[in-house]
């Protein structure tokens, strides 16, 4: 069995059978080993009830204040194409410096779009998939939660945007939020199923920045031109507002930061966008606002404009 100490601990290598073994008994299955998928922090499985049992291994310092029983939490979500939750567990392991969850849904109507990688090629989806997208998307927006959305496993905040945002692109830029909302928190090709439209894993949904999503898919979209240009084009409600362009500089963030892989084929799209939004949000500097002051006072005929 894994060392649980090691926040390190990627589950794509050495045995889990005892993982496994243990998630079998809890729910009362058997899962087909012959279906496993195995990413660097969760494992899935078909089972013999004709479900999908998802296994997620995450350090309790990434957990937070909220739990992380997202999937469970989710079914109160009303009108979003989602899989159905039956149930679930957890364990704790290392005196609680690790924590394990499986949950079990219902099998997901078509597969992943993009099951792992960078998306390079348009998948060719349906306008039925788009409609499903911006009716989920909107139902999704538009209901509470007390929840906190953790992307990539960290609890967002507007100081969080700005940190991320700053390191890669400086500290002049704008990055206040106006709206919250209701987001998935992981809205990217491996999540998202077609041709048939559904959303899946929502171990991190909750409030966010509004555009979170859009931002998301759009980002992870950048290696096929027309595909994030259709993303920006269903979701303009997002990606036009204010704060949707600052969802996209912090997703930006992620793909053109210090970790920038030179062979990401986002990259340059990704710098590219990066530069006109930075433009976009950059804050006066105290030159520009002498300059505007100089104009406001010569339209008001001289006088002098308080603005308190």
């Amino acid at each position: 069995m894994y060392s649980s100490t090691l926040a390190t601990v990627d589950l794509r290598s050495g045995s889990v059978d005892e993982v496994l073994d243990r998630v079998e008994r809890a729910l009362g299955v058997r899962l087909d080993r012959e279906s496993l998928v195995r990413k660097r922090r969760t494992l899935g499985a078909v089972s013999d009830r004709g479900t999908w049992v998802r296994v997620e291994r995450r350090i309790a310092a990434r957990i937070g204040g909220q739990g992380w029983n997202g999937a469970e939490c989710a079914a109160v979500l009303r009108d979003v194409a989602k899989p159905v939750w039956h149930g679930g567990m957890s364990w704790s392991e290392s005196f609680g410096e690790v924590m394990w969850r499986a949950d079990e849904t219902e099998l997901l109507p078509a597969p992943p779009v993009k099951a792992g990688g960078v998306l390079t090629t348009d998948p060719g989806l349906p306008d039925e998939w788009w409609i499903g997208l911006n009716s989920s998307l909107e139902a999704l927006s538009g209901q509470e939660t007390t929840r906190v959305a953790t992307p990539d496993t960290v609890m967002i905040s507007q100081r969080h945007v700005a940190e991320t945002v700053g390191a890669v692109f400086g500290g002049d830029v704008d990055v206040s939020i106006e709206t919250w909302t209701t987001a998935h928190a992981d809205f990217h090709w491996a999540n998202l199923a077609g041709p048939q439209f559904c959303v899946f894993d929502w171990e991190d949904w909750g409030t966010a920045p509004q555009g979170l999503d859009a931002a998301s898919l759009w980002s992870n979209s950048l290696a096929v031109p027309d595909l994030a240009e259709r993303v920006r084009r269903e979701r303009a409600r997002d990606l036009g507002s204010r704060d949707g362009k600052v969802m996209m500089l912090f997703c930006l963030a992620k793909i053109a930061g210090p970790h920038a892989h030179p062979a990401d084929p986002r990259l340059g799209p990704a710098r590219e966008e990066a530069a006109r939004l930075v433009a976009e949000l950059r804050r006066p500097s105290d030159h520009e606002d002498d300059e505007r002051g100089a104009t406001v006072s010569s339209r008001s005929g001289g006088g002098v404009v308080s603005m308190t």
